[in-house]
């Protein structure tokens, strides 16, 4: 878990710990109220466990402190909502998993989007969204994992490239050209559809040579909604990060990452040369 998902978890614990400790009941006297095993209130009350709505509602019920539910609540699913584990987000399917950040995208005016290995979703073809979905179905072993239904969502989100007044900054690692997707002839698609919405006015397409010199280390893909969240995916789990200060530092990267960047012709050409080797 990420240290800020962490910390929200940690607070949320010391906030029931006190509610308990008001009503006068300690941990073995709430456990035997709750039906529970005493270790499930140590583990919530120290941040070793995140709580369910469920937990919450039967915590303040046996405190007397019903009128606290509906805040406690929101900070429940804000701790979820920092750190989601990707094979539990995929079970539910590849098309809610894809509506989650819908939201954001609706409500941001400018996004900045890096990725360093990959194309990033809202520019890539079905063909390229197919063959990357599956592949996250497979390796997070996750059966019937609606990849179509996946794939349209997908598609569906490219409308933002085109409505609205929302402003598009995305880089692109030159490594991305080259990663193999799908077949060769997938991977040609996707470059040329490159290569077709470069000329979008709301979107300023960079790409970093990977011989450019680096003002600061590569690392995981991430996209900024303004200044108002951060989305960033790794192996494991996807992070919303809404700590300003954290923003902030992806905000630097994202404009330290820009200054080894390409544009207009200069990233035509290593998009094209890169659609050559394609096949």
């Amino acid at each position: 878990m990420s240290g800020q998902a962490q910390q929200a978890r940690e607070l949320l614990g010391a906030r029931l710990r006190q509610i308990r400790k008001d009503a006068g009941l300690t941990g073995r006297a709430l456990a035997s109220a709750a039906g529970w095993q005493l270790s499930k209130v140590s583990k919530i009350e120290h941040g070793k466990q995140t709580p369910s709505e469920a937990d919450v509602i039967v915590w303040c019920r046996h405190c007397g402190a019903r009128s606290q539910v509906p805040d406690l609540l929101t900070s429940v699913r804000h701790v979820e909502s920092l750190w989601t584990e990707w094979k539990q987000a995929l079970r539910r399917g590849t098309r809610q998993r894809q509506e989650r950040s819908v939201g954001l995208y609706e409500q941001a005016h400018h996004i900045r989007v890096y990725e360093p290995a990959v194309v990033w979703g809202a520019l890539q073809t079905p063909g390229y969204a197919h063959a990357l979905l599956s592949m996250g179905t497979e390796f997070y072993e996750v059966p019937g994992g609606d990849v179509e239904a996946g794939v349209a969502a997908r598609m569906e989100r490219r409308r933002f490239l085109r409505q609205g007044r929302r402003r598009f900054a995305c880089l692109l690692g030159e490594q991305a050209l080259y990663t193999r997707i799908g077949t060769p002839e997938v991977l040609r698609g996707q470059l040329e559809y490159l290569l077709e919405v470069m000329s979008l006015a709301r979107l300023s397409l960079g790409i970093i040579p990977a011989a450019a010199p680096a003002a600061i280390w590569p690392g995981e893909g991430f996209v900024v909604f303004d200044e108002q969240a951060v989305m960033v995916e790794t192996y494991s789990a996807e992070l919303t990060i809404t700590q300003p200060r954290e923003i902030a530092l992806y905000t630097r990267a994202f404009e330290q990452l820009q200054q080894a960047a390409v544009y207009g012709r200069a990233a035509h050409e290593l998009i094209s040369h890169a659609a050559t080797k394609a096949c």
